[in-house]
């Protein structure tokens, strides 16, 4: 293998009695800069005897600079290279479409069969979303079943949290749990600027999945809005009232804003991060917002989702930005004003009263009860092609308005995608928002 290298090296770098080759161009920002060939010969060296082989070595060739510590060429860069996007992208961004693309919230998870039998092999979730191979797995197995439009990273919104100082563990019967919750200055001390570099895990399989779908689907990040994860970190976890929380809203409002702006800053960070990893769109979950107000929210929740669209747009300007909020209906026209590109709805909606009270320039998503799925097969076709025409031809991302059920039949997600594949617009330049005409 090394006399392989060495005569490649001397051929690369031209030794030997042959003129030597005119000046090269100079490198462009973030290109490594090759010394000697013998250097050459070190770095691959150490990358073989360094790292170990994994399930997806096949495809990491292309990643090989990032673990040698070379900069890769980010996202909002590769847009401007690539003749297409994928089609949820050009969904998002409101371009004419031939057909809604479609995907589902938690579309990897305990539905599917493959899943459980490798949470049996691997039990602690921590594990499964903390580990690249895992995540990876895990992520391709509904793109491997169905070929939805978009492939999410499997992770949680808490993912982040042990990064910047907040350590938390699940439980099986509890679920999240953060020992030391936050809701005094004190607590605060313990918080710090987020290490990036302890979510290896997460950008190594972006990147990982970007290069196994390609531009054949989007592939999407998420993180969850500062309000919800504040709740979590107040609470000590899950919880049914929220009190804590909205207790402190009245008696400590200078920590909780506090506590946010912390996690403003570590979100927008996090956002870029993944968006340079290779993910094509972002999901923002305010999965409690709706336990607010919608006055409560205004003042809360909203200021923060607004300054990390503010903070992504200044360095990832292309790159798609979805709002989803779990029982949203009374805080829609709220949602819009955040500057985000997509507003997902829940089953709770109207489709076609939310697009009127969203107005134009915004896409949608959604927004099919996750019930409906255990429906038969007919009826469900019905539902996705009414949700369809209520969402007119342009701007919709075809999704549910929640994420799949424990015990969803898998046949019902594979027709799901099926069905979505069927439609097409006659008529992709009419901006009409309800009926329009639709093919299967």
């Amino acid at each position: 293998m090394i006399k392989h290298l060495i005569l490649l090296s001397f051929s690369l770098f031209n030794f030997g009695p042959n003129p030597p080759p005119p000046p090269a161009a100079p490198p462009l920002p973030g290109q490594f800069k090759v010394v000697s060939p013998f250097l050459f010969l070190i770095l691959i060296q150490r990358r073989q005897t360094a790292m170990p082989k994994k399930k997806w070595e096949k495809k990491e060739t292309e990643n090989a600079c990032n673990s040698l510590g070379w900069k890769s060429m980010t996202l909002f860069s590769q847009i401007h290279l690539n003749s297409t996007n994928p089609l949820l992208v050009k969904a998002a961004r409101g371009e004419p479409v031939s057909r809604p693309p479609a995907w589902m919230m938690r579309q990897a998870g305990r539905y599917m069969a493959i899943y459980r039998k490798l949470a049996e092999k691997y039990p602690s979730f921590r594990e499964r979303s903390e580990t690249t191979d895992l995540i990876v797995e895990i992520s391709l197995q509904p793109w491997e079943a169905f070929r939805p439009d978009g492939v999410i990273i499997f992770s949680d919104i808490l993912t982040p949290l042990p990064a910047f100082g907040v350590p938390f563990d699940i439980e099986d019967i509890r679920g999240p749990v953060i020992q030391s919750p936050i809701t005094s200055e004190e607590g605060l001390k313990s918080l710090h600027p987020i290490d990036l570099e302890k979510l290896s895990f997460v950008r190594e399989s972006l990147q990982i999945l970007r290069n196994e779908v390609g531009n054949h689907a989007a592939v999407l990040g998420f993180v969850g809005a500062p309000w919800t994860i504040a709740t979590y970190i107040v609470e000590g976890g899950t919880t049914r009232t929220y009190t804590t929380i909205k207790k402190m809203c009245h008696t400590a409002p200078h920590v909780l804003r506090a506590l946010l702006s912390h996690l403003t800053q570590a979100i927008s960070e996090y956002i870029v991060f993944q968006v340079e990893s290779g993910a094509h769109c972002i999901q923002i979950f305010d999965s409690w917002g709706g336990q607010l107000t919608p006055e409560m929210w205004e003042k809360w929740s909203k200021p923060y989702i607004e300054e990390i669209v503010r903070l992504t747009r200044s360095k990832c300007p292309e790159i798609p930005l979805v709002l989803y909020i779990n029982g949203n209906g009374g805080l829609l026209e709220r949602m819009k004003g955040t500057g985000v590109d997509v507003i997902g709805l829940d089953w709770t909606v109207d489709m076609a009263d939310g697009r009127k009270r969203l107005g134009s320039g915004i896409s949608v998503q959604g927004n099919v009860d996750p019930a409906c799925l255990f429906s038969p097969l007919p009826a469900l076709t019905e539902e996705i092609q009414r949700v369809v025409r209520c969402a007119g031809p342009q701007g919709h991302i075809l999704n549910l308005g929640h994420g799949v059920l424990v015990g969803t039949p898998e046949e019902a997600v594979k027709h799901f995608f099926d069905v979505a594949r069927t439609l097409k617009y006659d008529t992709p330049q009419n901006q009409a928002v309800e009926e329009p005409n639709l093919v299967a």
